[in-house]
């Protein structure tokens, strides 16, 4: 029986109090812990030798290697340099490469073909929207109430016309319009400071 086992059986017989109950380790545990081998088998010197020969000499080939390497990325440096290949331009190549392998994806089609759909959709309901308001500003005016209103509006103008010296019949609303518009822009502020001048005070 091991150093090992004895803790364990002497562990399981006091197994009633537990491991937190259980008396702390003493040098002499420690001791024999560290001498337990956790792999079960015996290694022999020689054995020793031969693994510690491997490992060094897997490390120095790993040496080696990490020299070739670094020679091979100073090669392909001064290669592309001799080309004239510069870390942007690979980069925006890199990027280009990028750019077109998401464009041919499926999941990029999927969701090209739904924006154009949703684009679709959102400019036949704003045409929609527009022939709808035509429709009701056309109705609303044709209807009685504005065509009542229309005929106040002529009246009054008709008359304003008639006692501000117009001689003609008052016309129809948007004539009306009209030659208030021709009025207005000839009496902008900018006429009226070069006209000034000439108007007697």
């Amino acid at each position: 029986m091991g150093p090992g086992e004895e803790w364990v059986n002497s562990a399981s017989q006091e197994g009633q109090q537990g491991f937190l109950d259980s008396e702390p380790l003493r040098e002499a545990d420690e001791d024999n812990v560290s001498e337990v081998n956790l792999n079960n088998s015996v290694m022999t010197e020689e054995e020793r030798e031969e693994i510690q020969q491997e490992l060094a000499k897997l490390e120095d080939e790993m040496s080696t290697l990490r020299q070739v390497l670094a020679s091979k990325e100073k090669q392909h440096a001064d290669l592309k340099q001799k080309l004239g290949i510069t870390p942007l331009s690979e980069l925006r190549n890199n990027f280009s490469r990028s750019w077109q392998d998401m464009q041919s994806s499926v999941a990029y089609k999927k969701t090209s073909e739904t924006l154009s759909t949703a684009g679709q959709k959102t400019s036949a309901a704003f045409s929609t929207l527009g022939s709808t308001l035509s429709r009701k500003l056309g109705d609303m005016r044709n209807s009685p109430s504005f065509k009542s209103f229309e005929e106040k509006v002529e009246t009054t103008v008709s008359s304003i016309k008639t006692k501000v010296g117009g001689s003609g019949p008052g016309g129809s609303f948007e004539e009306v319009l009209n030659s208030a518009a021709k009025a207005s822009s000839q009496d902008t502020p900018t006429n009226n400071l070069v006209d000034a001048p000439e108007r007697p005070c």
